[in-house]
C-alpha cells in the first residue's frame, strides 16, 4: 500500500467499524494496531502496512478529525521513540510480536537503563555486568538518570558481558522486566523538586537469553540505533508555528505590554526566528527519515533544542520580572510525564537546565556533529584498543 487516497479510505473504513465515541479506548488502540494504522511504515502484522513513513500524517489527520483517542505518546516517549525502532531493527520475530503491540497501545511503558554513575558521557565505559548462566544472564550494577523508571514495566538495558576486550566491544543489549526480583527503583529529586528521574539498582537480576537484543558483544552497535532515535525524538518533535516554549513567551509579550522593553523585544525576535528555523529543520529531518534510519544529524537538532529551551526560558523569567521568580509547588512528586507548557515560567526555567544533559550531553553531541556530520578529525583517544578491565577507573 503506497497511495494516500487508498490509505485515507482504509482509515475511514476502520473508523466506521470502530466508532471512537462508542468504542473502548484500549480496544480502539488495539484494533488500530491490528489494522496497520499505528505506524504505517512498519511491516504488516506489526502495526503497519509497509507504506511510506510520510503517509502517517494521512492516517493521523483522519483519526484526529473523528475524535479518535491517541496512545498518550508523552507518557511512553522512550518506548515509542527509542525501544520500538530498536526492537524492529534487531529483534527476533518472537520479540517483535511480544513487545511492539502493548508498547504502542501504552499498556506497557518503557524506560532506558543506559547511563551509570561512572559512565554518563562516556557511556561505553559502563560497569554493569551480565554473566551467562545457562539460558539466562545474571545482571548486577547501577543505572542513573532513568526517566520514568517508576512507571515502567520494561527497560532497554546495556551491560558488560566481556571485560577482557575494549570497552565498545564487550557490551550486550537486553530487554529487562522492571518487575523482576532484584530491580530496585529509587527516586532522584531534581532542582524542580520532582523526581521524574531515578536510580536503578540491579542485584542478581535474571534476564532470559530470549530477551537479548542482537548478538552477544554487539550491544554498542544496537545502542547506536537507540541513541540516534532518541536525539531525533527529543530534538525533532513535530510542533506548529509558535509551538513549545517560544509560544508561551510570545503569548506573555502580547498580553502584557507593561512588561516590554526594547532589549527584551530584540532578544525575543532573535529567539523567535531561531525557534522557527529549528522547527523547519526538524521537519526536513523527519522527511529525510522516510528514506531510512536516523543518522548522527539528530545530534545537531538535540543541541539546538537544549540551547533554545534554556535561552527562551531564561528570557521568559526576565520578562515576567518578580513574577518569574515564583514557583508553584516544591512538593516531591513522581510525575508520569514532563509538561513544559502546562506549568509556570519558574518550572520551565529550572527543568530546561536538564535539556543539555539528558539524551546526551551537549559537549558529547558537539563531538558527534564535528566527527560524524562535518567529518572533522577525531579527538585522540588512548583507550580504544585497551581491554575494559585494564582501564583506569
Amino acid at each position: 500500500m503506497t497511495g494516500a487516497e487508498e490509505l485515507r479510505e482504509r482509515t475511514r473504513e476502520f473508523l466506521a467499524a470502530h466508532p471512537p465515541a462508542t468504542t473502548d479506548r484500549l480496544d480502539f488502540l488495539r484494533a488500530q494496531f491490528d489494522a496497520g494504522l499505528a505506524w504505517v511504515h512498519y511491516p504488516e502484522g506489526l502495526g503497519g502496512l509497509g507504506a511510506p513513513r510520510s503517509l502517517q500524517g494521512v492516517v493521523d489527520a483522519e483519526l484526529a478529525a473523528a475524535g479518535a483517542p491517541d496512545n498518550d505518546p508523552r507518557r511512553n516517549g522512550i518506548g515509542l521513540g527509542m525501544a520500538a525502532p530498536t526492537i524492529l531493527k534487531y529483534g527476533t520475530e518472537e520479540q517483535k510480536q511480544r513487545f511492539l503491540k502493548p508498547l504502542w497501545t501504552g499498556e506497557e511503558v518503557w524506560c532506558q537503563l543506559f547511563s551509570e554513575p561512572g559512565a554518563g558521557s562516556d557511556l561505553a565505559g559502563l560497569a554493569t555486568r551480565a554473566v551467562r548462566e545457562g539460558d539466562s544472564w545474571i545482571v548486577n550494577g547501577q543505572k542513573v538518570w532513568t526517566s520514568g523508571a517508576h512507571n515502567a514495566r520494561w527497560a532497554i538495558l546495556i551491560a558488560r558481558t566481556d571485560p577482557t576486550v575494549p570497552k565498545h566491544a564487550g557490551i550486550t543489549y537486553f530487554l529487562c522486566d522492571m518487575t523482576d526480583p532484584g530491580v530496585d527503583v529509587r527516586p532522584l529529586r531534581q532542582i524542580t523538586g520532582e523526581a521524574e528521574f531515578n536510580e536503578v539498582f540491579l542485584t542478581d537480576v535474571r534476564i532470559p537469553d530470549a530477551h537479548r537484543l542482537g548478538a552477544v558483544g554487539d550491544g554498542w552497535r544496537v545502542a547506536q540505533t537507540t541513541l540516534n532515535n532518541e536525539r531525533v525524538a527529543i530534538g525533532g518533535m513535530r510542533l506548529p508555528r509558535e509551538g513549545g516554549m517560544i509560544g508561551k513567551v510570545a503569548q506573555t509579550w502580547r498580553e502584557r505590554p507593561d512588561l516590554r522593553t526594547h532589549d527584551l523585544h530584540q532578544r525575543l525576535l532573535k529567539l523567535w526566528v531561531e525557534a522557527e528555523v529549528s522547527r523547519l529543520t526538524a521537519e526536513r529531518l523527519r522527511q529525510q527519515l522516510v528514506a531510512g534510519q536516523p543518522g548522527p544529524e539528530g545530534a545537531g537538532m538535540k543541541l539546538a533544542f537544549a540551547r533554545l529551551n534554556q535561552e527562551i526560558s531564561g528570557l521568559e523569567v526576565e520578562l515576567r520580572g518578580d513574577e518569574g521568580l515564583l514557583y508553584d509547588d516544591w512538593t516531591l512528586r513522581r510525575p508520569e510525564l514532563v509538561d513544559f507548557t502546562g506549568r509556570d515560567a519558574g518550572y520551565r526555567y529550572l527543568r530546561a537546565k536538564g535539556n543539555s544533559i539528558e539524551g546526551g550531553t551537549s559537549e558529547v553531541l558537539l563531538n558527534i556533529v564535528a566527527e560524524r556530520v562535518l567529518q572533522l578529525p577525531a579527538e585522540p583517544r588512548t583507550d580504544k584498543d585497551v581491554a575494559w578491565k585494564d582501564l583506569s577507573r
